[in-house]
């Protein structure tokens, strides 16, 4: 047949493919013909083109028409069905390529999340890895210790294999992991293969406290113990604490209003040292059960005194007029327990006056027990809070009364005829650090002493003052999984959603324009009648304007608090909320969702509400007329 090319302007443009003729559509004479086809599915029409041909071939179309007998009909039908054909087909191919890239884009996310997973996991696994090494180098000092007071190694022997531990950690982790299931004898068997190295890495820090992060928490000293000790244990430092054993149920601060047993599940491989050790306390040596554990990668002694065993088994941590007797048998243990030992700590570390006797009982007894390298640090983390005891009540821990009650010793710079302790920790110690966010050295020791400014003043020389600190892992916006949204100083948009979320929590109009005021108040005994009418005034006249007050207790409610409820009775506004117990999870959102802070004291080394305030991009206002506001130069 005398067909030539097939050329269609419409599948043309439709379907880019190579202008190829098939052979039985091609004329004899080797001329090209143009068939035209719609763009519809009926059939062909149109077949020559009438105005490129000569009559003569035109005619000649018209006969081979004519002639084909029905031939070219069946022909047209075949082309055009080979054509729907290669439509379909490649409309399929391009729904598969749509399917195969949405599912490459898929792969490549997962890809992507798998691989922020797998760095995520990899973090935590270093992060598990330095903790199991910690854990793993603080039970085998432990298991040291235990072999110390059973007498199986001397304390000289006992010095060296403490620092073979922390100068040989990666190695000993390598060997130790099954510690927990090793008896002494074999553990100390295998201590002696290890090599000792000569070379001292760091110091060796005791701290001795009442209270430590997240086992037992009265105040700011508990997270400040485990806080600097993890700091100091990742500089390569030896950190331990030693605390008493807690035992019944306790209060555990006007913070938590709560009542709750020491948190012993936070302690990791506790055990008892089966052998009993004796401390000195009323002309008698008594004895004392000793319980070791790790916590957040710390070591921890806890002593337990048996025939005074009523001296931590109380309802309360303080408040009781034996305190002074308590603590006092505390500090004398907790040396006794050292000497015992064999440790030989460069610092021994203590806090505020529960501990403070330390300070003339190691001078005066100790040192020369071998403890002639050792040092005294002292922190105050409240210089307000002090205990004045008959002098005589020295010599139950074996301290000489009439040696100790000077003027530029123990004795009171006020109540002459008392004894304060936190004074002889100061004039005891080798360095002296006030916990002051606020007040520099020369205001606090001629403003803030409260009493102590002789002193201090005697003693300015080894006086350091240092800013109170807090957590920052658990109060940190940028990292706070309690707040619906993160933000930090570089980017406050998140701020706002936690406004929005603070108001539908706690049943506010709903407006990130709104200035919210958060308030946190411990004890309203300590606002004066002065302060509490100040306060309704200012709160009275701001909600007019559409400023919204969220007002938490941190503490007890008790019959003392009678200031709340007449300031809530005063104070009835739409736009003021009183929470009259402490929610911790609560707390982090007003600090996220509130403009402004208010507070009892720019000074808050218990609640630290000031400096919790600036971090979350808050404004801290106190509310006290008497309060000092001398920052630091």
């Amino acid at each position: 047949m005398v067909v030539s090319t097939l050329t269609t302007t419409t599948f043309s443009s439709c379907f880019p493919f190579p202008k190829c003729i098939p052979a039985h559509l091609k004329s004899s004479g080797g001329h090209p013909r143009t068939l035209c086809c719609s763009s519809g599915d009926e059939d062909l029409n149109g077949l020559i083109n009438v105005s490129s041909m000569s009559e003569s071939e035109r005619r000649g179309g018209a006969q081979m028409v004519k002639s084909s007998d029905g031939e070219l009909p069946a022909k047209n039908s075949e082309i055009w069905q080979l054509f729907k054909e290669a439509r379909q087909n490649i409309l399929y191919l391009d729904k598969q390529r749509a399917l195969a890239i949405e599912e490459l884009n898929k792969a490549i996310s997962e890809k992507n999340s798998l691989l922020e997973k797998i760095e995520e996991l990899e973090l935590e696994k270093q992060a598990m890895d330095r903790k199991d090494q910690a854990s793993i180098c603080w039970q085998l000092l432990l298991r040291i210790d235990s072999m110390v007071l059973t007498g199986m190694i001397n304390s000289e022997e006992v010095s060296k294999m403490r620092r073979l531990v922390m100068d040989h950690k990666v190695s000993i982790v390598d060997a130790f992991t099954d510690i927990l299931q090793k008896k002494d004898a074999e553990v100390l068997a295998e201590l002696r293969q290890f090599s000792y190295r000569s070379k001292k890495n760091g110091f060796h820090i005791v701290h001795i406290c009442t209270e430590m992060a997240p086992i037992a928490s009265f105040g700011a000293v508990a997270s400040f113990v485990t806080g600097l000790s993890q700091a100091l244990q990742r500089k390569g430092h030896l950190v331990e604490v030693i605390l008493p054993k807690w035992i019944a149920k306790f209060k555990f601060n006007m913070l938590l209003s709560r009542y709750g047993s020491m948190n012993l599940n936070e302690v990791q491989g506790l055990r008892e040292i089966e052998v009993e050790y004796y401390s000195y306390f009323n002309g008698q040596l008594h004895g004392n059960k000793i319980w070791t554990g790790v916590v957040r990668g710390i070591g921890v002694t806890f002593i337990q005194p048996l025939y005074y065993s009523s001296f931590f088994n109380r309802e309360k941590a303080h408040g009781y007029s034996d305190d002074f007797e308590r603590f006092m048998y505390f500090s004398r243990a907790s040396l006794d327990y050292i000497v015992k030992s064999g440790k030989k700590p460069d610092v021994l570390h203590i806090h505020n006056w529960q501990t403070a006797l330390i300070g003339p009982l190691f001078w005066d007894i100790f040192v020369q027990q071998g403890l002639e390298g050792s040092r005294i640090l002292f922190s105050c983390h409240d210089i307000h809070a002090q205990s004045l005891v008959q002098p005589e009540k020295l010599a139950l821990c074996g301290l000489d009364p009439a040696r100790l009650h000077r003027p530029d010793r123990l004795q009171d710079s006020s109540n002459t005829h008392l004894a304060n302790p936190m004074k002889g920790g100061i004039v005891y110690s080798n360095k002296v650090v006030i916990m002051s966010s606020t007040h520099s050295k020369g205001r606090i020791i001629h403003s803030s002493s409260h009493g102590l400014e002789t002193t201090l003043n005697m003693h300015k020389e080894k006086l350091l003052v240092a800013p109170c600190g807090f957590d920052s892992s658990a109060w940190d916006p940028e990292k706070d999984k309690i707040l619906p949204e993160n933000y930090s100083a570089d980017d406050m948009k998140g701020k706002a959603v936690c406004k929005i979320a603070l108001q539908k929590k706690m049943g506010l109009a709903e407006n990130s324009s709104f200035i919210t005021v958060g308030c946190f108040l411990s004890d309203l005994s300590d606002l004066s009648d002065v302060d509490t009418e100040n306060l309704r005034a200012i709160v009275q006249n701001a909600t007019k304007m559409g400023v919204q007050f969220i007002f938490m207790m941190t503490g007890e409610v008790t019959s003392r608090h009678k200031g709340l409820e007449s300031l809530q009775v005063k104070i009835e506004d739409a736009n003021v909320r009183f929470i009259n117990r402490h929610d911790e999870t609560l707390s982090h959102l007003i600090f996220g969702g509130s403009d402004i802070i208010l507070c009892h004291s720019l000074h808050d080394p218990i609640l630290q509400v000031p400096l919790k305030a600036l971090r979350y991009g808050s404004a801290p206002i106190a509310i006290t007329t008497n309060n000092d506001n001398g920052f630091r130069s």
